[in-house]
């Protein structure tokens, strides 16, 4: 990504390659690869820095537009300041602040606790559902009991994933929340939110 630098000004990005018209001069595509950097300037064309410091993980913080400036000598893009998301559920409004309604019921967004939380409940589902039928076959069948591993494990599944829900549900800050999926370490990474147990088989 290159800019075109005009009296220490941006006046154009250029984010592939792409032929110019500079001063009435007409440049090849070919000046962004082949020219050196020393030459490059001598035009005021500019390789573009990225600074990310303030660009933040998408999944929890709303990001500004890009930001392009010149400054001591280098063409930067950055961002401004990121927003953290909705943390908890709010009522849905319209552009007139006047409450949404579906089928006689407020219509609500789900903020960041309550999409983590459905997450977890689906895995947890996810890693139920194949030992359902041994809890089947222990309602019809008579005689039959569910064998220890498998209670164990389900009964670990539906523990680990309350704990989960309530470790979301005690944040308060965005920040809090994302930590919480965070692995450190690095030989067996780790995350404060831990994970769902594995069936053991016997």
């Amino acid at each position: 990504m290159y800019a075109l630098v005009i009296n220490n000004k941006i006046e154009k990005v250029f984010s592939n390659p792409e032929p110019f018209t500079l001063n009435n001069n007409q440049y090849p595509a070919q000046v962004f690869t082949l020219w050196t950097t020393e030459e490059k300037q001598s035009i005021g064309i500019y390789e573009i820095e990225t600074d990310s410091s303030k660009f933040k993980d998408e999944s929890y913080y709303i990001n500004t537009n890009e930001i392009f400036e010149f400054k001591n000598g280098k063409a930067i893009r950055k961002w401004g300041t990121a927003t953290g998301k909705q943390l908890e559920d709010v009522n849905a409004v319209d552009q007139n602040n006047e409450p949404i309604i579906q089928d006689g019921k407020q219509l609500v967004t789900k903020g960041l606790k309550s999409q983590k939380i459905s997450i977890i409940k689906q895995q947890a589902s996810g890693l139920l559902s194949p030992t359902d039928w041994y809890v089947v076959k222990a309602n019809e069948v008579e005689g039959y009991t569910i064998p220890n591993n498998i209670k164990t494990f389900r009964t670990a599944v539906r523990t680990k994933s309350n704990e989960m829900e309530a470790m979301i549900n005690a944040c308060n800050t965005v920040a809090q929340l994302k930590t919480l999926y965070e692995y450190t370490g690095e030989t067996n990474p780790t995350r404060p939110i831990g994970e769902f147990p594995k069936l053991e088989v016997i």
